[in-house]
């Protein structure tokens, strides 16, 4: 039978500070296990740590540290950095293994912790099933002596690394004097290095988002909240808004007119870049089952292929490996360039497409309108328990929505991978039909649910 993860879901371990599984306990006993699992050879073994802005960080931070040092490991701690940053740290210092607390997107209440290999590479779901295994076993014996135990120290530069990396990544003799930048770091963890980028590049910034406070991270700003974005590009006049989310491994864009871009048209724009320069690679790109099928059909012009995988950025990140490609991402704006970085990097796909404008001379809203995207809807369905998607009468009803879009569209539901929702979408030609086919499922899966309580 196939071993099944806990813990670990689509990104990490995740839920609301303070209560299981985010606990300090847990955040011990990961350390634990996980440093017991990647101490081999007799060196001294290393970790580093980062996390976001949320105030339970002050809670996991030393808890995982703890737990680290106890199974003799040393600790580096980097402090409020972006989720790629630790990935591409975790590589620099040649460290054994890399933490990052955070949860993204979500709001300040909750929290997660994602694990990084000495590549830089997420965990694959093999070596979490190990992890979970060994946390729940008694391990008490295996844990360094007094005289093996680890250290802890602070990497005061880490963010000034970052920033060369990333201007790095932006095509040397370009700058972007003369444009003018909205940045938006969702009071998250790229609050400082995000906008040091920009201005040390030559762009006029305007910052926003960028007074955290513990608990305002995501908080009506960010990738998730792109409104206060376009808001800010307007009122200030700006040639384009990068709004990222509460640890910058995802990005949304605003072109001069207030008019939002998804990580689809990201993809796009770099893919349509990178095959004119030769950069591009495998003969395509990679994305998941929510992106729109209008990106697809534009990648077939050029003679492209679009390899879907299910949602996460890890799994988009390991069918690049698997096909050989250096550009896939996510619809929700995780990009990944591996010629770059080893996970989606929101800053770092920002400094494509400013590239392409810089180079053009084009307006944001000329270069990021690659493709006409296809009517798409989205909805949630918040769930307790069992999932409604076992339901017979559930099951039937998303049958019979997939028999009306045949040839035009399709219907994807899925449970999310953080959350206790269905995500329940659906895209074609008929934007009515669209619509009509989702609000139908949805009202199903509620009335299950209903049902269930009853």
């Amino acid at each position: 039978m196939t071993k099944t993860r806990r813990l670990f879901g689509t990104d990490g371990i995740r839920g609301k500070a303070n209560t299981y599984p985010m606990t300090a306990g847990t955040a011990l006993r990961l350390g634990q296990a996980a440093g017991l699992l990647f101490t081999r050879g007799a060196y001294r073994h290393k970790v580093v740590i980062g996390k976001d802005t949320r105030l339970s960080g002050y809670l996991i931070e030393p808890a995982l540290t703890a737990g680290f040092i106890s199974a003799g490991m040393d600790v580096t701690l980097l402090g409020p950095l972006p989720t790629p940053a630790i990935a591409m740290l975790t590589r620099s210092l040649r460290a054994d293994l890399g933490v990052m607390i955070s949860a993204s997107h979500n709001a300040y209440e909750d929290n997660g912790i994602k694990l990084f290999g000495p590549d830089g590479n997420k965990l694959s779901d093999e070596r979490e099933i190990e992890i979970e295994a060994l946390m729940d076993s008694d391990f008490a014996d295996q844990m360094a002596g007094s005289a093996e135990l680890g250290r802890a120290s602070r990497l005061d530069d880490a963010g000034g690394r970052y920033v060369e990396a990333a201007k790095a990544s932006f095509p040397r003799g370009l700058r972007l004097d003369g444009l003018k930048i909205v940045i938006d770091c969702a009071n998250g963890a790229a609050y400082r290095v995000a906008p040091s980028v920009l201005w040390e590049l030559g762009a006029t910034v305007i910052s926003v988002g960028v007074q955290p406070d513990g608990f305002n991270i995501n908080r009506g700003c960010g990738s998730t909240a792109p409104a206060f974005l376009c808001a800010q590009v307007l009122e200030h006049g700006a040639d384009i808004g990068i709004a990222l989310d509460g640890d910058a491994d995802r990005l949304i864009l605003a072109d001069e007119h207030g008019e939002v871009v998804d990580g689809d048209q990201i993809l796009a724009l770099v893919a349509r870049s990178w095959l004119a320069s030769g950069q591009l690679r495998g003969g395509g790109i990679v994305a998941t089952v929510m992106s729109n099928l209008g990106l697809e059909r534009y990648l077939e012009e050029y003679g492209l292929a679009l390899f879907r995988t299910q949602v996460g950025d890890r799994y988009v990140a390991e069918r690049m490996r698997e096909k050989g490609c250096n550009l896939g991402g996510e619809q929700s704006g995780h990009v990944i360039m591996s010629d770059f970085a080893t996970t989606g990097d929101g800053l770092l796909a920002a400094l494509q497409v400013l590239a392409v404008m810089v180079e053009s001379g084009r307006a944001a809203s000329e270069v990021c309108g690659v493709f006409p995207r296809l009517p798409q809807r989205l909805k949630n369905v918040r769930f307790a328990g069992k999932s409604p998607l076992l339901d017979a009468g559930v099951k039937h009803a998303i049958a019979a929505a997939e028999a009306r879009l045949v040839g035009t569209g399709r219907v994807l539901i899925r449970p999310s991978g953080t959350e206790p929702l269905i995500r329940v979408m659906a895209e074609g030609e008929n934007e009515a039909l669209v619509a009509e086919v989702v609000d139908g499922l949805c009202a199903i899966i509620a009335a299950t649910e209903r049902g269930k309580a009853a």
